[in-house]
């Protein structure tokens, strides 16, 4: 055996290059600090990122810190970059970009230090990067780790605000109680197939590994906690707080990056190595999935924070996102998850529209009120169009075509578990009452018709515009984004 380490520095490029950018951007801030330098050093290092992904795109499925010999058995790997690993690659470096610029008008305040805000938005999404491509336990709970410990920061890094602190309070302690749960049921799974790698625990329950219930129990604590990390009902109680006490951008990398990085965690451990219990896991996620989406539709339905009715519809979008995995078999775990994924990529566009423009309503209406949204569309066509799209596409109407496939995507998924479509059916209907409020609000009369303008940010305005073009570009071309994301469980 060779005992001599490897390293494929392809590979890590992108990870590595986050990790790095953090580290420059809190030194060139305390050494130069100008208002807009730590933000664009930010951009640069999320496109410089972007380079190694293009180039591994043509040739995915490379992996390194690997062990083993081809002569003794299997090569087990801790990273690898297959296509998987790509799409989220994209969906987290594309959402950190549109997060970015939406912190802008979080750092112009002066209540909110630049340096340290990129500081640990670089190094949370270096964490992200990293997930998607462990394949191993001990890398994979490290990596959530790295994603979640700066967000505790960036929820609380508003100067004299008690609301963030608390935000940030319980969003900690919650995410604790989901990290010692999570290690417990790994730490069980390590010990019954005698494997980190997940590829190894694979193989371990398809040879039958005992004692069997030992290894349902880690399974199943496994699961229950990333469903602290995805929000999942009765997990989920941290994600209103939170959201209204964060800045909106924090709420907005919440929302879509942080939550993706812990669905990523749920498609590796279940899909890649647990596939072998499917029988076992899928009812309970599908139970998970049921109550998820129904409560945070029914509690949506109350809301007149516009931000509190984004964390409400963001706790049942995640319902949507985990039918797939309550309808999967032992043979189908790929395709199945596929489903998942590509309503993942298409939430992560449409909800950072939607926090975007809050952003922007946000500089003149601090309350975000429902009806502080009222006439957005005549008073702010640039803001009020693109929200208008991202609330249709959420609830899965036309003109919002992506939104609409996304959601054909999750009930195909589900198509054998005929309870949970119905569940998810009448859910989607649920969703429509709400989105139909806020989206009213806009096109009604302004209230202060005298009063017509809005301070956007350029930063801001730019993220609208990067969100909204992308949702209409994927609405006309779905193929684009689909075919691809699609393809790297399928």
């Amino acid at each position: 055996m060779n005992l001599v380490q490897s390293i494929d520095w392809l590979a890590i490029a992108a990870p590595t290059v986050l990790a790095v950018a953090a580290v420059v951007v809190l030194l060139v801030d305390a050494f130069l600090p100008r208002p807009l330098l730590p933000a664009t050093l930010t951009l640069l290092a999320v496109l410089a990122a972007a380079v190694p992904t293009w180039v591994l795109w043509g040739d995915p499925a490379q992996s390194t810190f690997c062990t083993g010999d081809a002569l003794e058995g299997p090569e087990l790997c801790s990273f690898s970059t297959d296509a998987f690993t790509l799409v989220v690659w994209g969906i987290v470096l594309f959402g950190t970009a549109v997060v970015t610029l939406i912190g802008t008008a979080a750092v112009a305040d002066g209540r909110t230090p630049a340096g340290e805000w990129h500081f640990l938005l670089l190094c949370s999404a270096a964490g992200a990067v990293t997930l998607a491509a462990s394949r191993d336990l001990v890398t994979l709970l490290v990596a959530l780790e790295v994603v979640s410990l700066p967000a505790f920061a960036l929820a609380g890094l508003r100067r004299g605000d008690p609301r963030a602190a608390e935000a940030a309070v319980k969003f900690f302690l919650v995410s604790v109680v989901a990290t010692a749960i999570t290690l417990m049921g790994i730490s069980l799974l390590y010990g019954v197939t005698g494997s980190v790698f997940l590829d190894g625990i694979a193989a371990g329950v398809a040879t039958g590994s005992e004692p069997w219930s030992v290894l349902v129990v880690g399974a199943l604590l496994t699961v229950v906690g990333l469903a602290f990390k995805v929000a999942a009902v009765p997990f989920h109680m941290w994600v209103p707080d939170t959201y209204v006490g964060a800045p909106v951008a924090v709420a907005a990398y919440l929302s879509v990056v942080s939550k993706a990085a812990g669905f990523v965690g749920l498609m590796l451990v279940l899909g890649r190595g647990l596939p072998g219990l499917a029988d076992t896991w899928a009812p309970v996620v599908a139970i998970l999935a049921a109550l998820t989406m129904t409560a945070g539709n029914v509690l949506a339905l109350r809301q007149t924070h516009a931000v509190r009715l984004l964390a409400w519809s963001s706790v049942a979008q995640a319902g949507y996102i985990l039918v797939p995995f309550g309808a999967v078999t032992p043979d189908d775990v790929g395709p199945a998850l596929s489903g998942s994924l590509g309503y993942l990529a298409v939430y992560a566009i449409v909800n950072l529209t939607a926090f975007a423009v809050a952003a922007v309503v946000g500089t003149r209406h601090p309350a975000q009120r429902l009806a502080d949204y009222r006439g957005l569309v005549k008073e702010e066509p640039g803001a009020g169009w693109p929200l208008a799209f991202a609330l249709v596409a959420l609830a899965g109407l036309p003109p919002g075509v992506i939104g609409l496939l996304a959601k054909v995507l999750v009930f195909d998924a589900a198509s054998r578990v005929t309870w949970l479509v119905v569940v998810m059916a009448v859910n989607v209907a649920i969703g429509l009452v709400y989105y139909a409020a806020w989206l009213r609000e806009l096109f009604r009369p302004a209230a202060e018709p005298g009063d017509s303008t809005y301070d956007v940010p350029n930063g801001v305005g730019v993220a609208i515009g990067m969100t909204f073009v992308a949702g209409v570009l994927f609405s006309v071309l779905p193929g684009w984004l689909l075919d691809p994301v699609l393809a790297a469980l399928g």
